[in-house]
């Protein structure tokens, strides 16, 4: 089967069909990998909506971080917990909607998947570039930050995040060519932000360079002081490091897999491939949690009086 000769054909439902709704998966030579990504995706879900369900209560309770920072990681449990509670379901409705031959439903839900994931993964690297630049202007402004950085600005960050991805999604149903370009300059542009960020910080950082944010919080304080106050930054850096590569390594094979369609067609080893990283994909949103709390000593500490509680008033 020819592959479209431009980005435009994607939108037309026969496409959609040839590609990812198609009779060519169903002599059985797909359904068995198709059922175990279904139970697979089941899992991550659960997994998903409890862990990010949990990270939300805790960072709710937990006042020792600075406002608009806890936001930040707020939106991206949000967003881990809408990719648990809507794309992943909707993944095992197409997966199972294939193996049925249910070719309506397999196109409406594709269709929806399409925008939802897209909106959410968006929204994901928009969130830890904005962490990325959260930090840096921690260490650049020092006693300014959080004059500069407040609750409020950093409500209208969000929102505006927020709209921004869900506005260029939809581009998909109106101009094709801006989708695409949108999605390629906001993935170019998110890893640029993180990359200079912490480049930068972790440059600051090696050579001492940190005093500029200690001035204020060193009057009347001794170097124990200063040592609590940079151990707690560079924990918080190296705990964003570690979301944005997590994050990265399991992004980049799905987007090689997409890269490839155009050139070498969308025959049965690649469109399992792409099933397997979409997965991938989401299954970020379950190992997020896990990270919060393996190396945030704050979340860490909220989630286990979270459990605390929750246990003890059951019990």
């Amino acid at each position: 089967m020819a592959e479209p000769t431009n980005f435009t054909e994607y939108l037309t439902e026969k496409m959609i069909r040839d590609l990812y709704c198609s009779k060519r998966f169903t002599a059985g030579q797909v359904h068995n990998e198709l059922i175990f990504l279904s139970v697979l995706n089941t899992l991550l879900a659960t997994s998903a909506f409890l862990g990010n369900t949990l990270i939300l209560v805790a960072l709710r309770k937990e006042s020792s971080l600075h406002p608009p920072f806890k936001l930040m990681y707020c939106n991206l449990a949000i967003t881990d917990l809408c990719v648990g509670i809507i794309a992943e379901p909707l993944c095992v409705v197409y997966f199972m909607s294939v193996v049925n031959e249910t070719w309506d439903v397999c196109l409406n839900t594709h269709l929806i998947l399409a925008i939802t994931g897209t909106i959410l993964c968006a929204e994901s690297l928009v969130t830890v570039a904005a962490i990325s630049v959260d930090r840096l202007l921690a260490l650049s402004l020092g006693l300014r930050y959080r004059q500069v950085i407040t609750l409020k600005r950093a409500y209208t960050a969000v929102i505006v995040m927020w709209v921004l991805s869900i506005v260029c999604t939809s581009s998909y149903f109106w101009n094709p060519p801006i989708y695409q370009y949108s999605a390629y300059i906001t993935i170019a542009l998110c890893l640029l932000i993180s990359v200079f960020s912490y480049t930068k910080i972790i440059f600051t950082l090696r050579h001492n360079q940190i005093h500029t944010m200690l001035q204020g919080h060193n009057c009347g304080q001794g170097p124990p002081s200063q040592s609590l106050i940079i151990a707690k930054y560079r924990k918080a850096v190296y705990s964003g490091l570690w979301v944005q590569g997590t994050l990265f390594i399991c992004y980049l094979p799905h987007g090689i897999a997409v890269a490839l369609t155009p050139q070498r067609g969308m025959d049965i080893s690649l469109y399992l491939v792409r099933q397997f990283t979409l997965t991938l994909v989401y299954f970020n949103s379950s190992l997020n949690p896990f990270l919060y709390c393996w190396k945030a000593r704050e979340v860490r500490r909220a989630v286990r009086r979270t459990l605390r509680q929750l246990f003890c008033s059951s019990s």
